[in-house]
């Protein structure tokens, strides 16, 4: 009898031993798979359970959460959804998160250690923290500025504030209500499948995700590249330009969509926009000096997040002097996005330097307590001071006396330069309308803002389309409002 006791006992040990080893296998070897198997919904129920943390501009939310009743609880919701959508992004129980909404996703879904009263509380607890909440850099009014501004037209409009990098405004247009792929019914599938087969592509962010060629606005970097090198000491004199110009080492004359450019000054130039001088100037600088130029403010980095990552702008690095003249002037295969373009501007205005361009400003817990902040990091240094108070002057000139006169703004100092891009096959595409600037009140110590405006206006006849006509207006608008908040 006691035999067979201590069989049993035996036995029973074994299986209790095998059943905690099955227990170890599930809960310890095989956690991390099983909490990714599609089939597994107890981690989509944990996410939605609670309301998602809130996206704030100007302090006030612009984003909300509903409580459905349903096994995925909470549901975003968006204020204003069309508006802020290239900053927000969405929040879909089906299809994911995006932009601010997914860099970040773990304080707006409560699951960010950094929400915890103590290290590992959550371990210890197994709950989930309140969401935190994310505060951007956006100003309402610029912002809504730059939406009305371009009017539902194709295009974008990046903004900066020069002395810190804050992001004061990023619009692409047309645009989206984020708040239609929020839940998980069939509704959602069919406004998903809608928007990302329309042909405007709403739901393309033209701001930090389109490159476009930025045709005459990348002059001011041709101009601070001969500037830097020496290639132009006197920006006023002649720069032994011929009329016509023919590319280097080819028949093939560039021509100029104004006149006075035969051996015109850089003043002039940029004034009038001269496409001869500025490839000329470009060809002179050289491969090296111009590659160089162009990193300096930004381009070939694919490393750009703000927090989001932003498409790397181009400019080749490996052409012939044909090509070279070509990219001096925006065209060949130099594109930028139109982030990048105010961050060209954003160097001339705050003297060479370039400070990283910034969307979040804070995170903050449920209660308010700060969690992390953000502010001004160095990013490249693209001229020397010199050189930008030349540039300064220069595309002030622009405004006042050249193709920029539509961004003039009374009481304040305007620098800006416009540009006409052609693309497309022998250039039959629509040309693109480029205005890239900054602004400074007279009474104040430093540019408030610098942007980029571009207008795809696909609508438009052709020979109305410039960034003086086109883009100065919306530059002028979104600059008054960064200026005096209307």
């Amino acid at each position: 009898m006691t035999r067979c006791i201590r069989h049993a006992a035996v036995f029973s040990l074994l299986l209790l031993l095998a059943l905690l080893a099955n227990a170890a296998r599930v809960q310890v070897l095989e956690a991390s798979a099983l909490e990714k198997n599609p089939a597994n919904r107890r981690s989509a129920i944990a996410r939605y359970a609670e309301p998602r943390g809130d996206i704030l501009v100007d302090g006030r939310p612009v984003t909300g959460s509903k409580d459905t009743g349903e096994q995925l609880r909470h549901e975003r919701t968006y204020r204003d959804g069309p508006l802020y959508a290239p900053v927000t992004g969405y929040s879909s129980q089906t299809y994911g998160t995006s932009f601010v909404e997914h860099a970040q996703d773990p304080v707006l879904s409560g699951s960010d250690p950094l929400l915890t009263p103590f290290p590992f509380w959550s371990d210890l607890s197994r709950g989930r923290p309140s969401a935190g909440d994310v505060a951007t850099t956006v100003k309402a009014a610029v912002q809504q500025a730059a939406y009305r501004g371009l009017g539902g037209r194709r295009g974008a409009v990046a903004a900066v504030e020069p002395s810190t990098g804050k992001i004061l405004a990023l619009v692409s247009s047309p645009s989206y209500d984020p708040g239609l792929l929020s839940g998980n019914g069939p509704e959602v599938a069919r406004a998903w499948a809608r928007l990302n087969g329309a042909d405007a592509q709403p739901m393309l962010n033209r701001a930090i995700r389109q490159t476009y060629p930025p045709g005459s606005a990348f002059k001011i970097v041709t101009a601070a590249a001969a500037l830097e090198s020496g290639v132009v000491d006197d920006v006023d004199a002649p720069t032994r330009t011929p009329e016509p110009y023919l590319l280097p080492g080819t028949r093939t004359p560039l021509p100029n969509a104004t006149k006075g450019c035969e051996d015109a000054s850089l003043a002039y130039a940029i004034q009038w926009s001269c496409n001869t001088v500025m490839a000329n100037l470009g060809a002179r600088v050289g491969l090296r000096g111009m590659v160089a130029a162009a990193r300096g403010f930004g381009f070939n980095d694919p490393g750009l997040r703000i927090p989001s990552g932003v498409t790397a702008s181009n400019f080749d690095t490996d052409m012939s002097p044909d090509q070279l003249a070509l990219s001096s002037i925006g065209q060949f295969n130099t594109t930028a996005t139109p982030l990048q373009m105010a961050m060209v501007a954003a160097a001339v205005a705050s003297g060479g330097d370039i400070r990283s361009p910034y969307l979040v400003e804070r995170v903050t817990r449920a209660n308010g307590d700060l969690v992390a902040q953000n502010g001004p990091r160095a990013y490249r240094q693209a001229m020397t001071p010199v050189t930008a108070q030349r540039l300064r002057e220069l595309m002030v000139r622009a405004v006042e006396e050249g193709t920029g006169d539509n961004a003039a703004i009374e009481g304040a100092t305007v620098g800006g330069k416009t540009g006409t891009a052609q693309h497309g096959v022998d250039n039959s595409g629509l040309p693109y309308a480029w205005f890239i600037g900054w602004a400074q009140a007279y009474d104040a110590p430093r540019p408030a803002v610098a942007l980029a405006v571009v207008v795809e206006d696909a609508s438009a006849v052709r020979e109305d389309i410039s960034g003086g006509g086109s883009a100065a207006p919306v530059a002028r608008a979104v600059m008054r409002a960064a200026l005096w908040g209307s």
